[in-house]
């Protein structure tokens, strides 16, 4: 069996990426998150998902609910996602644990060109600073990570995506689907030596333009 955790587990890409670790019957989750109200108990399969309630930026309380896993897949947001970072790589360290996909933002090291990269940077702001001081926690660290940098997320039916690698590697596109990050983490949980220590950039491929079509 493989026993992940997953951190923040209300969220909408966790949910996605749960729906494709229950299909493979090895896997357990260890569902962490703050409010368990916004998970539909109906359909948690008692067999194989634990829910523990908790705060992801409070170690001790991480590592309650971590102890033992074998991977942990932190979809962690909010303004204190620096101290979150901090708790959960003590955690980790404490219990051993180390294989880490972490969450975090395009444009964090601003590596998104043109018109769209300055957009972004318009309309995200301070949270870009935020979330890099919190990437820059998990890639100081000793764990096996995988950093990724989602572009801007849709709730399209699909998996269809393209991979950048490296923190300088300028990013493609402007969007991808939920439903495609899910999907690449979960090759990540089925190949757990993949893209560790990697830095990496998910966009839909051909997408290129100033802004997301959607927005």
């Amino acid at each position: 069996m493989t026993k992940i955790a997953v951190l923040g587990a209300s969220g909408q890409i966790a949910k996605l990426t749960e729906e494709f670790l229950l299909k493979d019957e090895n896997n357990e989750l260890i569902l962490f998150l703050r409010h368990p109200n916004k998970l539909d108990k109906s359909k948690i399969d008692e067999s194989r998902e634990k829910i523990v309630v908790g705060d992801a930026s409070k170690e001790d309380e991480v590592a309650k609910a971590i102890k033992g896993v074998d991977i942990v897949y932190a979809n962690l947001a909010g303004g204190n996602i620096e101290d979150q970072a901090k708790a959960v790589v003590k955690a980790m360290d404490q219990d051993g644990i180390k294989r880490l996909i972490w969450i975090s933002s395009l444009g964090v090291y601003d590596e998104v060109p043109g018109k769209f990269g300055e957009w972004n940077k318009n309309i995200l702001g301070s949270y870009l600073a935020t979330y890099r001081a919190a990437a820059d926690v998990i890639t100081a660290s000793d764990l096996d990570y995988t950093v990724i940098r989602p572009a801007w997320l849709t709730n399209k039916d699909e998996v269809d995506y393209e991979v950048t690698y490296g923190a300088n590697t300028a990013f493609k596109g402007t969007e991808v689907s939920r439903k495609s990050v899910a999907s690449y983490i979960n090759d990540l949980v089925e190949n757990p030596s993949q893209d560790i220590r990697g830095n990496v950039g998910l966009n839909k491929p051909n997408t290129d333009g100033d802004k997301p079509a959607w927005y």
